[in-house]
């Protein structure tokens, strides 16, 4: 019985809606820092064809019949389930080699990825099915023949193949854009950390908010999935760059033009600038920054600093301040609190990354650590996968190829001096892409020549220095916002950079027609369309009862000179133009004095703002205001104001309209034009 009890546990995936296990024992999976069995993985046997075809034709249709605004509020209530289950997570997160602080970066920065989406989505998208994308193309003369494009959920599966080192984050973080846009999803861990996936996967099935195989998972091989992928699906890939480029060439991705986004091997740099030597803030920041990034996920991180690049002068003491910070480091057993690193997810691992140290000790030197005899405070050296921090230095990179060439998946990276800003370009440039740089300076000259001579060969570039250092994310943080990515080496791929990953699980449609009818299409009211008059003023309208294209034509005002200059003197707004009849006549723009363009708002405001309490509650904004022909003394001046969008909020008795108002003068010249927003009631009260 006690060895039965002390058997790990088979995992187990979720395909078809159902949890299923390998037809096979499969492959131990063993505790990182104990050597201890863990789990046993296996897909044998698993129907991968029926896998895609059930994420097609069962839980593709149940998101594509939700809007935006409720995905968002599926990923809202899902991260919230998840974040009180968090204490499991952690508990189990200690086998893959995590101190609680790693921990926090892939469990609670995962969750905190599902927050940010669902955000995003109910703040920067529409509560609809079609996302517009762009301004109307005029296509004929007489504005019958209009085209627009839109963006709908591909009707396919995303593939996401996903590395060891973020068993919770590198799933959350693709999830996250895949269900906002309508899309579902087969998960594929690694092995090596599968059984924090697999925990996580099964308390988000648990919660139900997701429609049944929203979210498949495979721990195993993928076996022949891939053969069955066709143009409607995704496949995303984080890991080595020689397995990326397997995948990305497999007959079937290649033949079906699949979307394929890849985040693979990353020689990622930290640049010191020239002005921040020994005893500046920079320095000190920079010490600091280098030390974290080899440290944290014991340097597992696609984002950690491989390559530290600093002024020839101040390499000694870099090297210095790095070997005093990095002894200090204590390696152990990750369930230990006094550990601040624990060990790689392997005792393969391990060997892996001390092989690649030989590889870049043909071009560096070992200066501080040693990857033959670990060093710990807790845990068997020999049974953990345990690695003390390494730092090499390397003379010459400007001749050298392994240190640009060679990534050790670990705590290590490389010193290498530079004389000048070119130079330290050059050597930054040898990564052949990377997913980021870090600049520290506090020299504004200094920064805009490094950041401007690397971004091209970078996804992103963080600039540390005094002022930001509070509030800094660091370097090695993606965040939902930006792009998560690099060109070249790094894979091409982009990942994240907030409603851009969204678009990549969906397709962009250029649409041609008669205005009404891409008005029906896209839900968005445009120029051509038509619109409804019908008595009612359309402020006096709850949301139940407004209709797109409902339209309101007001009465007329004349501007006068006294209207301008008690304007001028209330605002004290008294620019030139509106003031001084010779200098504006002066302007080549102008043929005299001329209204202001906010007293044009104003009187806009004036002419269609219906005053009675009602079912419009607040003006909160106005997007794209462009003023197109000056406004003089005696011009005379009209609004159309046409309901162009209407966004419900979800669990709230108010929604969202979008007013197109367009003010002409007594030629019917467009004066100006912009979008009103406003809040208004669902029902009337």
């Amino acid at each position: 019985m006690n060895a039965m009890a002390d058997r790990p546990r088979r995992l187990e995936s979720y395909v078809g809606g159902v949890w299923t296990r390998g037809a096979k024992d499969g492959v131990v999976l063993l505790d990182a820092a104990t050597g201890a069995p863990v789990a046993l993985i296996d897909s044998t046997g698993i129907d991968f064809a029926a896998a895609l075809a059930y994420g097609r034709e069962k839980s593709g249709p149940a998101l594509r019949r939700m809007s935006f605004h409720q995905r968002a509020a599926m990923l809202k209530a899902l991260a919230q389930a998840l974040m009180e289950r968090k204490d499991e997570f952690y508990a189990l997160s200690t086998a893959t080699g995590a101190t609680r602080t790693d921990s926090w970066i892939d469990i609670e920065g995962g969750i905190g990825t599902l927050f940010s989406y669902a955000s995003k989505g109910r703040r920067e998208l529409p509560n609809s099915r079609v996302l517009v994308d762009g301004e109307v193309e005029a296509l004929s003369r007489d504005g019958t023949f209009s085209a627009r494009h839109i963006l709908t959920p591909l009707e396919g599966v995303a593939v996401h193949i996903n590395a060891f080192n973020f068993p919770c984050w590198g799933m959350l973080e693709k999830l996250a854009p895949t269900l906002l846009a309508g899309m579902p999803a087969i998960v594929k861990p690694a092995s090596q950390t599968a059984y924090l996936t697999e925990l996580m996967v099964r308390r988000m099935v648990e919660t139900g908010f997701l429609p049944e195989g929203a979210v498949q998972l495979v721990c195993g091989s993928t076996g022949d999935l891939l053969d069955h992928v066709d143009g409607q699906d995704v496949v995303t890939f984080t890991g080595s760059a020689v397995t990326g480029r397997k995948l990305k060439t497999h007959p079937a991705i290649v033949e079906n033009s699949v979307r394929f986004t890849m985040e693979a091997d990353s020689l990622n740099a930290a640049v010191l600038g020239l002005d921040a030597g020994p005893g500046t803030e920079e320095f000190e920041l920079f010490v600091k920054e280098v030390a974290r990034e080899m440290t944290a996920k014991a340097g597992q991180k696609c984002t950690a600093i491989r390559r530290v690049i600093a002024p020839r002068a101040h390499c000694d003491a870099l090297i210095a301040a790095l070997g005093e910070r990095l002894g200090k480091v204590a390696l152990g057993n990750p369930g230990d609190e006094s550990v601040k690193m624990g060990p790689l997810a392997s005792l393969g691992q391990r060997e892996e990354v001390r092989a690649r140290i030989r590889d870049l000790a043909a071009d560096a030197e070992l200066v501080v650590g040693d990857p033959s005899r670990p060093l710990v405070v807790s845990g068997d050296p020999e049974a953990g996968a345990f690695l003390n921090p390494v730092l090499l230095y390397c003379d010459r990179p400007g001749a050298a190829r392994a240190v640009h060439d060679v990534e050790a998946f670990g705590p290590v990276s490389t010193v290498m001096p530079y004389d000048t800003a070119d130079e330290a370009v050059e050597l930054v440039k040898r990564g052949k892409g990377s997913l980021v740089t870090s600049v520290f300076t506090n020299d504004s000259r200094i920064a805009e020549e490094l950041v401007l001579g690397v971004a091209p060969f970078h996804g992103r570039v963080m600039i540390g220095n005094r002022l930001s250092a509070k509030s800094s994310t660091g370097h090695g943080s993606p965040l939902p916002g930006l792009v998560h990515g690099g060109p070249g080496r790094a894979g091409g791929g982009e990942e994240l950079g907030g409603m851009r990953g969204v678009k990549h699980y969906m397709q962009r449609t250029a649409v041609q027609g008669a205005p009404a009818l891409l008005s029906a299409v896209t839900g968005r009211w445009v120029e051509g369309a038509g619109a409804r008059t019908d008595g009612e003023h359309p402020f006096r309208k709850s949301l139940a009862e407004l209709r797109i294209g409902d339209q309101l034509v007001t009465a007329t005002r004349t501007v006068t000179l006294a209207d301008i200059e008690h304007f001028a003197n209330f605002t004290g707004d008294t620019f030139y133009a509106h003031m001084d009849e010779e200098a504006a006549r002066a302007n080549p723009f102008f043929d005299g004095r001329v209204a202001h363009g906010y007293l044009i708002v104003s009187f806009a405001a004036g002419l269609f703002v219906d005053p009675a309490p009602g079912p419009v509650l607040a003006n909160y904004g106005v997007d794209n205001l462009r003023f197109l022909t000056p406004v003089y003394p005696g011009d005379t001046l009209q609004v159309r104001l046409t309901c162009k969008e209407i966004n419900p909020r979800i669990n709230a008795e108010h929604g969202e309209v979008r007013w197109d108002c367009r003010v002409t003068n007594q030629t019917g010249a467009t004066v100006a034009e912009y979008d009103v927003l406003t809040m208004v009631a669902k029902t009337r009260g």
